[in-house]
Formats: structure tokens, C-alpha cells, sequence
């Protein structure tokens, strides 16, 4: 990757995680970088275009570490159904590993959720890794009903977000403040009874 294509990443990076998408213009991102806007329609095209390649830039490899450790989980379950906990350590501890590399990147992930930009970028960069997960969670747990399931997986999203993006709310959570690694993995410890808990008895009421 080019030099001058770091920069403008760099700069968009920084930018949207400070003062959010809708507040931040490709002049801002150019002035930051130190380029011209010829440069970023070269390399990039729209500001839209920007946003991805920043995404795609630190996402791939998290994805292609969660792949990697579901892969260790499944070949030591063998012919068994996975075991929960791994599913879902596989699935987040990765984040905070990133996190701790590119704070830049949790402070933009967290514009994008305020803004409501989230779906979109769940959809065209998580889907498919999304669907792996899933996979291995129903074989984790084939008792489970399909849409219990799916309603698990959102729920675990929106932890996952919340954690990632958001200080602690209360003060005795003060000693878990300084990293993303405890709290993933008190994260994983919750989710984990959530997931094998008995499916939601009745239906909802109309």
C-alpha cells in the first residue's frame, strides 16, 4: 500500500473517530493528511468508498483471526458439537486483541454506531463471518430453536458493541475500565449461560 494512501486512511480514521461520518468532509480528511482531493478520488473514489477501504483495513484480519481460532475449536471438538464458551471466544476475544492494537478504530466503530451506520457495515463486512459463526453455534446447540438462536446472535452483537464502544457505567466497574480483554472475557463468561439457557417458554402476547 502506498505512502500516501496510509495517510489518507490514517486521517479519515482519526477524523470519523473524533467527530463522527456526517461531521467529517474529504477536506477535513486532505488537510489532516496532507494530500489533494485528486489524491483520494484516485485511490479511493467517494467518501463512502473511504469509509470501507478504513473498515476493510482493520476488520479483515480480525475476521481472519476469529476464522482461525473457530477452526482450532471445531477440530478439537471432532465429531462433537463445539463447545459454546470456544464458539464465542473465538468470535470476540479477537476484538479486543484489535482494540488494543487501534484504540482509533474502536472511537470510529463507535461513531458508526451512534450514527446508525452499524447494519450496513455489519451486512457488507461481518455477514460472512457472521454466518460461519452461526453455523457453529447451532451445532453447538441443536436443541435450540432457529429463531431463539438468531435473537441469541443479535443480543450478543449489541453486548459486543456496547462493551467495545462504551465506558463503564457504574464505578465499582472502574478496574476493567483500562482494557477490552477482562471484559470480553466476562462478556464471553455471560453470553455463554445466555446461549445454553432453555428457549424462551410461550409466545408473545398480541
Amino acid at each position: 500500500m502506498s505512502e500516501t494512501k496510509d495517510k489518507i486512511l490514517d486521517a479519515a480514521e482519526r477524523l470519523i473517530g473524533e467527530h463522527g461520518y456526517a461531521a467529517t468532509s474529504l477536506r477535513h480528511i486532505i488537510a489532516e493528511a496532507g494530500v489533494n482531493l485528486a489524491a483520494v478520488h484516485y485511490h479511493f473514489g467517494s467518501k463512502e468508498d473511504l469509509l470501507d477501504a478504513v473498515v476493510v483495513r482493520k476488520v479483515t484480519p480480525v475476521n481472519e483471526a476469529r476464522i482461525a481460532w473457530l477452526e482450532l475449536v471445531e477440530a478439537e471438538a471432532g465429531n462433537r458439537p463445539p463447545e459454546v464458551r470456544g464458539v464465542l471466544e473465538a468470535f470476540l476475544i479477537p476484538t479486543a486483541e484489535a482494540a488494543r492494537r487501534s484504540p482509533e478504530f474502536v472511537r470510529l466503530m463507535g461513531q458508526m454506531l451512534a450514527e446508525g451506520m452499524m447494519p450496513g457495515i455489519v451486512e457488507k463486512h461481518f455477514h460472512a463471518t457472521g454466518l460461519r459463526f452461526v453455523a457453529a453455534l447451532r451445532r453447538a446447540l441443536p436443541e435450540l430453536p432457529e429463531e431463539e438462536l438468531i435473537w441469541r446472535v443479535h443480543f450478543m452483537v449489541g453486548a459486543m458493541a456496547h462493551t467495545m464502544c462504551r465506558a463503564p457505567i457504574f464505578p465499582q466497574m472502574a478496574g476493567d475500565a483500562a482494557g477490552l480483554g477482562p471484559r470480553m472475557q466476562r462478556l464471553v463468561t455471560f453470553l455463554s449461560a445466555g446461549f445454553r439457557a432453555p428457549a424462551t417458554a410461550g409466545k408473545e402476547k398480541k
